[in-house]
């Protein structure tokens, strides 16, 4: 259950729950109990950042978004990033939502019961989004299907479709009633090429159309964890979808790693990127909170990060590569999604451990304040790292080394 006065959430018979921090739902309520206001509010200044030289304000949302998610046990929070008042622009304010669960029903369930149990689940965070006035919303890698990718078990292809599926056609008519924008991270289908397979985002927008789809850039393989069991890398590019409400780019999971694929969405004009994930605490946590910051600094851009939650275990154990013996779950994901603005502030996470909606007001104004602050773009040497790019990858490169010539040299 949601902890509201401060004190550790509690499962069964009083202990923890499972994926908590000590009982607290995340790194920022733990502070907030633990610490006096002073020290709090010093600690989240390091922590989080300042938004135009003040701490990042809250948004009162609507009665009927908290009753929904008190009806349906879901973590949500708002938060308002800020940019400085121009003279020439007026604000460009969008409100973007991010969405994180974990699946509704067991693995072992049939797999169309699997899917209609989170599309179930799923709908009423959407109600809560659309209640609240969302423009743009954005799911979590893979949604409709469990993150059955560490199995390397064929059969979980059954939960590919194509992009105009199931899935896409159930968010369309979302999209309309409210009028927003939403990103569809599927497995995809592509019934015009072999039925081949690809982890794909379909952007949908806010009139129900589809505007268009990028499929992952970067596959892990990572010990026995080797997602190209499934798909290969994605053959879209880094496209930035210009919607109603901005422009929009999607860095699907593996590729926040990657800090040259953050760089291309700023090439192409992004003003949010979106990395739908689904990672565990093992694996990557302490990456986390650092990656998608930079990104959002070093490109100019705001970056939503979302993550699964919980542990889904499996009917049949495997390995990941790691000398442990086998086992039926992958570890737990650590939802933790959040929201990062150019200017180096971000957002609280949300729940460790439960499912959750996280809300942004963003001025996209500033983005441009924070290019003619820095002038990173002006600064860059987007000609010296293209020859180097260019060097390495011929057969006979060389790397730009300055040997010591005394290195081996006895005195």
């Amino acid at each position: 259950m949601a902890s509201s006065n401060g004190k550790p959430a509690q499962g069964e018979e009083g202990k923890a729950a499972e994926g908590s921090i000590g009982g607290y739902e995340s790194l920022h309520r733990l502070l907030e109990a633990n610490l006096s206001p002073e020290l709090f509010q010093e600690a989240s200044r390091l922590l989080l950042g300042l938004n135009c030289a003040r701490p990042l304000e809250t948004i009162s949302l609507p009665e009927a978004t908290t009753t929904i998610a008190e009806t349906h046990n879901f973590d949500v929070q708002a938060f308002c990033f800020s940019a400085d008042k121009e003279f020439l622009r007026q604000p460009r304010v969008v409100r973007v939502g991010l969405i994180q669960n974990s699946i509704a029903v067991p693995t072992t369930c049939h797999f169309a019961d699997q899917k209609k149990a989170i599309m179930d689940k799923i709908k009423p965070i959407i109600d809560a989004a659309g209640a609240s006035g969302v423009n743009i919303l954005c799911l979590q890698e893979a949604w409709t299907m469990p993150f059955a990718f560490c199995t390397r078990e064929k059969r979980w292809c059954e939960f590919a479709e194509p992009v105009d599926g199931e899935s896409t056609q159930f968010l369309q008519e979302l999209a309309q009633k409210y009028n927003m924008v939403i990103v569809s991270p599927i497995l995809e289908r592509d019934v015009n090429h072999g039925e081949t397979i690809w982890n794909t985002a379909v952007v949908i927008g806010n009139s129900g159309n589809i505007i268009g789809i990028h499929r992952k850039n970067h596959i892990p393989r990572v010990g026995d964890f080797n997602e190209s069991t499934y798909y290969m890398e994605g053959n879209t590019g880094h496209p930035v979808f210009e919607t109603a409400y901005g422009k929009i780019g999607v860095n699907i999971c593996y590729g926040r790693h990657h800090p040259l694929n953050w760089l291309a969405f700023g090439l192409n004009g992004a003003e949010i990127v979106f990395n739908p994930s689904a990672t565990v605490g093992e694996l990557s946590e302490p990456m986390w909170p650092i990656e998608a910051r930079n990104a959002a600094i070093a490109n100019s851009y705001f970056v939503g990060s979302i993550n699964r939650v919980g542990t889904e275990v499996f009917p049949n154990p495997f390995t990941s590569g790691d000398g442990k013996p086998q086992h039926a779950d992958f570890g737990h994901f650590y939802g933790s999604s959040h929201f990062s603005a150019p200017d180096a502030s971000c957002t609280p996470s949300l729940s460790r451990y439960r499912d959750g909606l996280i809300i942004s007001d963003m001025d996209l104004n500033l983005c441009r304040q924070l290019k003619d602050k820095w002038a990173f773009r002006m600064t860059a040497r987007y000609d010296m790292y293209a020859s180097l790019l260019s060097e390495y990858l011929k057969p006979g490169f060389k790397p730009q080394v300055i040997v010591d010539p005394l290195i081996n040299k006895r005195a």
